[in-house]
């Protein structure tokens, strides 16, 4: 990525509320690759908010740092980029072009933003010059277009080639699609094709042995891995395993569970520096780790309901150690799983590809989606 090696070829998705400092550390103990913070907007970070200034945050250590953007105005992204550069903010920016929720999308930004392939053009330009006399490589992130009708991948990723990206990712479904159904890794293979640039695969990667699925398939040459670690950290040991041609899985039992759940309790309370505000972050994580396991309603809602640590060391001892990972959940999703919906534009936002304009009050102010 730019001059910094990824090995193995493997990328953490920068996801909302949940790859925080914390989780990211959680997950970089189990094994190496690039791990991207939550998704930072663009005028948040211009005009220096302070949620958004608490959320760059990495561990020591964590190189390189690795930071997604969101931005629909190219003069508000060449400046958020020039920020990072001078205060050495982050080693490595990546733009996001692949959110599909409609509070992104009908202000043009996200997943719809490649339709309007100048307006795309400027911001991936922008950025690219601005972090260039640092050396700080810059990635996009998009999905295959706005619906079917409306496919903008092959375009993007030439635009973006063009504009010197490191790398571009390419998330298999359309905004249209959401997280339903199933990722269309022909795409990926399409684009891989027509690009010079390394070219990242992402969907449907549930377990290692997808992701070597997916480099048969489509000769990407790395994967980003979004919802298939929710609650599996440990999914990063595998699929350093996986790289490696070593066909150990990990399988923890539910006590192995409970103590990277305490794990990542910990992580949470240095990073918040709160023990009530780590414990509500860590409580919608609960769902994931237990998905599977025979564990009972009631314990299941006191462990999303926790306050403390010591209320979760109380809870996780009442768990049985020696239950066995639950097998049958592996491949399965996990998170969002939701159905096909319309996809919310700003008027008139299909009626031209080359109109460059900014949508009028298209910047989000608050970072994390």
């Amino acid at each position: 990525m730019g001059r910094y090696p990824i090995d193995p070829p493997v990328v953490l998705a920068p996801m909302a509320g949940i790859t925080n400092v914390a989780f990211r550390q959680l997950c970089r103990e189990y094994g190496a690759g690039l791990y991207v913070c939550e998704m930072i907007t663009t005028v948040a970070l211009v005009e220096r908010n302070p949620k958004t200034r608490r959320m760059i945050a990495f561990a020591a250590g964590e190189r390189p740092r690795s930071l997604q953007l969101y931005g629909v105005d190219p003069a508000i992204t060449r400046k958020a980029v020039e920020i990072i550069v001078s205060e050495d903010l982050a080693d490595h920016v990546d733009l996001n072009f692949g959110c599909p929720v409609p509070k992104v999308t009908r202000k043009g930004g996200g997943s719809a933003l490649p339709w309007r392939r100048r307006l795309f053009a400027k911001i991936v330009r922008g950025a690219v010059e601005a972090a260039a006399p640092a050396g700080v490589p810059v990635t996009v992130k998009m999905r295959k277009g706005i619906d079917d009708d409306h496919l903008t991948y092959v375009d993007a990723g030439l635009i973006a080639q063009d504009a010197g990206v490191a790398a571009v990712a390419l998330h298999g479904r359309t905004a249209a699609q959401r997280y339903s159904g199933t990722a269309d890794w022909d795409a990926i293979a399409d684009l891989k094709q027509r690009l010079d640039v390394p070219v990242l695969g992402n969907g449907d990667i549930w377990e290692a042995d997808d992701a070597l699925r997916m480099l048969d398939h489509t000769g990407a040459d790395g994967v980003v891995v979004g919802r298939g670690c929710l609650g599996r950290p440990w999914l990063f040991a595998d699929l350093a395993a996986a790289f490696r041609n070593d066909p150990t899985r990990v399988m923890p039992s539910l006590g192995q569970v409970a103590a990277t759940m305490r794990r990542h309790a910990e992580l949470l309370i240095q990073a918040f520096q709160s023990e009530r505000d780590a414990c509500t972050d860590f409580r919608k994580h609960v769902a994931w780790y237990l998905k599977g396991f025979p564990v009972g309603a009631d314990l299941r809602r006191r462990l999303a309901m926790i306050s403390s640590q010591i209320e979760l060391d109380d809870l996780l001892a009442q768990l049985d150690p020696d239950e066995p990972f639950p097998a049958h959940t592996l491949g399965q999703p996990r998170g969002r799983t939701n159905s096909p919906g319309k996809v919310f534009l700003p008027e008139g936002w299909l009626a031209s590809r080359d109109d460059d304009a900014v949508p009028e009050g298209a910047e989000l102010p608050d970072s994390g989606g």
